[in-house]
């Protein structure tokens, strides 16, 4: 890309007077970007404009809605390890997207939101749909820049790129004045900056060995953003030859093949009991990208903040977060690529591999114990049907999930084998599947990409599906309807017995909502007649929407709404 500025730069292109919109076109470009989410709106114009004169190497995905747009880029750059790309218009569209962003954020994704802004006259007025988007987004993005002038729109996109990526990724928000989007500048375009990349030194490493290798019962986990495919291999052949269990932070089960025989399991709200208590008793923790966030925790329960019990060597990209929340007795600043490729270097003591090699066979032996679903109230067997698709998906399937209790089923019982195959907001944001699976069929068209959503989640996001016609896109959604707000209303039942306000639902009919778009759909209501159903779908030229019928007494993997309602009234000596 780079060579090819400099060719254009040398045939005198850029002495050419650009409007800000082709310089914004062409900076994106330059940094390679390929498409951009959008709903389209008055303040960027002229950059639609110009991507039209562009649309064969740039591509404007029209969405339905701006937070259905910044989920797409947030899974865009998930899935490509380079910023995902949203544009929206002024006040209302920046606001819409803030969900997206602030997914980005606590994901550690790289994302660029650009915002079309008022006119630079009219700023302070309170002019039409005027916000102030450094203090909107201040606390939810890594930058947030108004770019002046056009000319200097090319660097301004170069170090937004750039920002995005280094250290510990994340969003970063440009404002464009429609005026500056408007004016004209010959300019030359800016090629990518390089992002600071920091590594292990080998005094981190041998402390990190030396530390590992005193271990009784050591624990490693992985999570976080920054990881590659090759990182991910490289960790894993790290992990395997020191025999040392691993745990997957909340939504980042495939960054190590879960088929790999020292995969221990998934923290966060769907962890099983034993991994949990595996958490606890661990001497030494291996903190590879992860956070050691509150759901990853059960809340500092499991390791404590700031004083753990346990010895936490803990790697992360960005220094000022080692020791902000847990104190590491080694605390290793380095992007995950460069800590992966040191690690795997790094013989093992055999001692050691003796010592806890008991322990990781158990932690073993755990998560696949927890593969066994037990049993689902109603005709329709979450955990059977589950089990069913883990083994006819193929490998390299795309699981995109939102947020609720159904999304303990393929995070439970999906086996993810490759880097990246599971796209799901660590932030637990709702409506996040259907967008990220349509980002995943953008960017891997060949690969079966599969949607689940609950059918609250689904409707906050639903409209996303004129979008998947619009552009082609063929997913299947898998739309798990309980009638109920799930998560909610077990938190309800646990703590306020017989006494659920707000939580019941009152829902379309699905299969036929999807059908009104032009798609596929059918309605499932026993366990039996999903295999076929599914069948039908993989076979399916289109998007193929199944609606799951089930019961609301199935709230959880793990137990059912009556057994939680039942011992909050015995705790509380029956009175509701």
């Amino acid at each position: 890309m780079t060579d090819d500025i400099s060719a254009r730069r040398s045939c005198g292109e850029f002495s050419t007077r650009r409007t800000g919109g082709e310089l914004l076109a062409d900076a994106l470009l330059a940094q390679g970007a390929r498409r951009v989410a959008c709903v389209p709106g008055e303040s960027f114009l002229a950059f639609l404009d110009a991507a039209w004169e562009r649309r064969d190497r740039l591509e404007i995905v029209t969405c339905r809605h701006e937070g259905g747009a910044a989920y797409m880029a947030e899974a865009m750059g998930k899935l490509t390890g380079q910023p995902g790309i949203a544009f929206v218009t002024r006040g209302p569209g920046a606001c819409n997207a803030a969900i997206g962003v602030h997914t980005a954020f606590q994901d550690s994704t790289p994302m660029l939101l650009l915002v079309g802004g008022v006119d630079r006259a009219s700023r302070n007025r309170e002019a039409f749909q005027e916000v102030d988007f450094a203090a909107l987004f201040a606390p939810l993005a890594k930058r947030v820049e108004s770019v002046e002038s056009a000319a200097l729109i090319p660097e301004a996109v170069a170090r937004a790129w750039a920002v995005a990526l280094g250290g510990r990724p994340g969003p970063v928000v440009l404002v464009f004045p429609e005026d500056v989007l408007d004016e004209r500048a010959a300019v030359p375009d800016v090629g990518p900056l390089s992002s600071a990349c920091l590594h292990p030194g080998e005094a981190d490493m041998a402390r990190m060995a030396e530390v590992l290798s005193r271990a009784e019962r050591p624990l490693a986990i992985v999570g976080g953003g920054g990881w590659t495919a090759e990182a991910a291999a490289l960790f894993t052949t790290f992990a395997l030859a020191w025999d040392v269990p691993v745990a997957a932070a909340f939504r980042c089960q495939d960054i190590v093949d879960n088929q790999a025989p020292v995969y221990a399991g998934e923290l966060g709200f769907s962890m099983a009991p034993g991994l949990g208590e595996r958490l606890r008793k661990a001497d030494v923790l291996l903190v590879a990208g992860a956070r050691l966030s509150e759901p990853d925790t059960q809340g500092w329960s499991l390791v404590a903040a700031p004083e753990p019990v346990q010895r936490v060597i803990h790697v992360f990209p960005q220094p000022d977060e080692l020791g902000r929340v847990v104190r590491p007795a080694l605390g290793i600043a380095a992007a995950m690529p460069a800590f992966a490729r040191a690690a795997a270097a790094i013989a093992p003591p055999e001692g050691g591999r003796v010592r806890w090699r008991d322990w990781t066979r158990e932690a073993r032996a755990d998560y696949e114990a927890n593969l066994v679903p037990g049993p689902c109230p109603g005709p329709l067997d979450m955990g059977a049907v589950m089990r069913w698709l883990d083994e006819r998906l193929p490998p390299d399937a795309i699981v995109c999930l939102g947020a609720g209790n159904y999304t303990g089923w393929p995070q439970r019982f999906r086996r993810y084998r490759r880097f990246r195959s599971q796209l799901g907001p660590a932030n637990g944001s709702m409506g996040y599947g259907l967008p990220a699976a349509l980002a995943a069929k953008l960017i891997h068209p060949e690969r079966v990409a599969v949607a689940f959503a609950g059918d609250g989640c689904f409707l906050m996001t639903a409209q996303e599906l004129a979008t998947a016609r619009r552009h082609n896109l063929a997913p299947i959604v898998v739309v798990v309807d309980n009638g109920l707000y799930g998560t909610i209303r077990m938190h309800q039942e646990r703590d306020y017995p017989g006494r659920f306000p707000a939580t019941d639902l009152v829902n379309p009919d699905f299969a036929a909502l999807a059908r009104s778009y032009g798609f596929a759909a059918e309605t499932v209501v026993r366990t039996e007649d999903f295999p076929p159903a599914f069948e039908r779908a993989l076979a399916a030229r289109t998007l193929t929407l199944l609606h799951l019928v089930l019961d609301p007494d199935a709230i959880t993997t793990r137990t059912t709404l009556s057994a939680i309602r039942a011992h909050a009234l015995d705790r509380r000596g029956g009175a509701a």
